[in-house]
């Protein structure tokens, strides 16, 4: 059995200036990056703004397990399978980080015969739009130490300074550091940390802005630090707003890539979906609806965050909604959300099956919740058997979902056409799309009505210190905006061992952010972390790469 390394290392791939054709951007509107990755240009899009929209497929998937669902292998397999069926079609999706590369998740550029290339490319440094994030980051932290080192003129609270530093890998050393050691020479001592890239507001914010003069004006609004007085202080006050946008003049722009038939990829963004939005760009999936008649787009994990994220905060900034959701599932993680060890699952037990479909037909009614049409691709397993699909396809029909079994990951596109013929049937019929809540509600309200209707919760509770943080946001006014949840993947609740589809609970929310840049709450419920770690054996002891520059062990 080939790895996914070896299959894209493989693979035949068109110029990148023939994959723009494809969409109708043509050489002028690409900046190259070799001769299989680009950047559009943004006169590209202001040529086609005014075009009429593509239709949209979000693609999202159960709560993920040990036992594997292949989001991103389905999202690109049915681009694949939709190309070839006629349509003119692009993908978007979010580029990898080095953190998880390295540590345990590994890369986010599809698998088997349905990936995007040239993937070791995509999964370390692509177009350095990460690194251009980790400086922006960065550089508004010295500044704002140098600030305080040279007189403290907005009298900055050092013991409330909320903006951290980054780096994109996984390192649990630096979560918590002080800084300013060594004499009054080297700064002012103070607690801080660091954070993932991915988890940078910045990301966020690179991932909303619809331009650089939103991501401008963005980026001011940053609440960097509070006075001693309680005045939340924004990054603008530093005087440096143009300095941190220079820095996104070319990182702002969506990366075309392609898939392995030679289908069309945005590839543009990447943050974290138990912390951030988890979404793909506003701007890659604006481009890609102007420039193709369908677009498969992801969510970040299951249904319950990126999911909800996408549609509750990325389609209320940008404007647009998905015609179709896919819900990516699996009879094997089906069966583990039933209780079936990881090691008995190649073993036919349909009471764990029964079980666990609860955490699926949930989803299901999360989309329909928000008024949208839901198909349900079964990606496939040589250990499934009739019985078992047939329980699956028959549990979701009488929801009204769609089901298609995808074999995208050892077909590629061919594997994918059924599922991509129900997509397209099910974008046909009437969507009512609506949020599940009103941004100008109160924060509790707010993430009760998702911990009620999304989770299946029975509401939330604040600990002491978001209690009192709820209460400076709502004095601040920062109030009236979206709310982000940073929970755990692997559960409906916030409880990552209750799996299935749990009942009777409550969520915690632990401490409240805001993110006035990006313009939205960061509710942090669990124990979510933003710096992560790595295992005992992260999956850099066994990459490698030859003289010949040939790398192994990347998947």
């Amino acid at each position: 059995m080939k790895t996914d390394v070896e299959i894209a290392q493989e693979a035949q791939m068109e110029r990148i200036d023939a994959i723009a054709a494809k969409l109708g951007i043509t050489e002028e509107e690409l900046e190259l990056y070799g001769k299989y990755k680009a950047k559009v240009t943004l006169d590209a899009w202001n040529r086609v703004k005014g075009n009429p929209n593509g239709k949209l497929v979000l693609v999202t998937a159960i709560n993920p397990t040990p036992a594997g669902e292949g989001k991103t292998t389905t999202s690109v397999g049915l681009a694949d399978a939709l190309s070839a069926l006629g349509k003119k079609t692009a993908v978007a999706l979010r580029e990898p980080s080095l953190g998880p590369c390295f540590g345990m998740k590994g890369g986010a550029a599809g698998g088997g015969y349905a990936q995007v290339v040239p993937m070791e490319d995509i999964n370390l440094h692509f177009t350095g739009d990460f690194h251009a994030i980790t400086t922006a980051h960065n550089l508004l932290a010295a500044c704002l130490d140098n600030h305080i080192q040279q007189g403290n003129a907005l009298d900055i609270d050092v013991r409330r300074v909320v903006w951290k530093r980054v780096l994109d890998l996984n390192d649990r050393a630096l979560r918590n550091v002080v800084i300013g050691l060594g004499g009054k020479a080297h700064g002012v001592p103070r607690e801080t940390g660091f954070d993932i890239t991915v988890a940078s507001e910045m990301m966020a914010i690179l991932c909303l802005a619809d331009g650089l003069t939103d991501m401008k004006r963005r980026l001011g609004e940053i609440v960097i630090a509070y006075s001693r007085e309680g005045r939340a202080i924004r990054a603008k006050e530093l005087g440096v707003t143009g300095a941190l946008t220079l820095l996104f003049k070319d990182a702002i722009k969506p990366n075309l890539v392609q898939t392995l038939e030679g289908t069309p990829a945005f590839i543009h963004g990447g943050p974290f979906a138990n912390i951030a939005h988890g979404c793909n760009s506003v701007m890659a999936t604006k481009f890609a609806l102007k420039f193709a008649d369908v677009v498969v787009t992801e969510a970040g994990f299951g249904a319950d965050l990126g999911a909800e994220k996408f549609l509750d905060i990325k389609c209320r900034f940008a404007g647009f909604h998905p015609d179709a959701v896919v819900i990516v599932a699996t009879v094997r993680a089906l069966k583990m959300h039933g209780g079936l060890p990881k090691t008995e699952l190649d073993k036919v037990d349909m009471a764990a099956l029964e079980k666990g479909l609860a955490n699926l037909t949930k989803h299901i009614e999360n989309v329909q919740k928000f008024g949208l049409p839901a198909v349900v691709a079964i990606n496939a397993f040589p250990t499934d058997t009739k019985e078992e699909l047939d329980f699956v396809e028959k549990k979701c029909q009488e929801l009204g979902a769609e089901v298609a079994l995808s074999e995208v990951w050892a077909k590629g596109g061919e594997g994918g056409k059924a599922l991509a013929e129900k997509v397209l049937a099910a974008m046909e019929k009437p969507a009512d799309f609506h949020f599940i809540y009103d941004e100008k509600a109160s924060i509790p309200d707010k993430i009760g009505a998702i911990v009620r209707e999304v989770y299946g919760g029975d509401g939330v509770t604040f600990t002491a210190a978001a209690k009192k943080q709820l209460a400076e946001i709502e004095e601040l006014g920062f109030d009236k905006m979206p709310v982000c949840m940073a929970k755990t993947q692997y559960s409906l609740s916030d409880d990552p061992t209750l799996l299935g589809r749990p009942t009777g609970f409550t969520v915690t929310v632990r401490e409240l952010r805001i993110s006035a840049g990006a313009g939205f709450i960061v509710a942090l419920t669990g124990n979510i972390l933003t710096m992560p770690g790595l295992p005992k054996h992260p999956a850099a002891e066994r990459m490698d790469i030859d003289e010949h520059g040939k790398i192994t062990g990347l998947f």
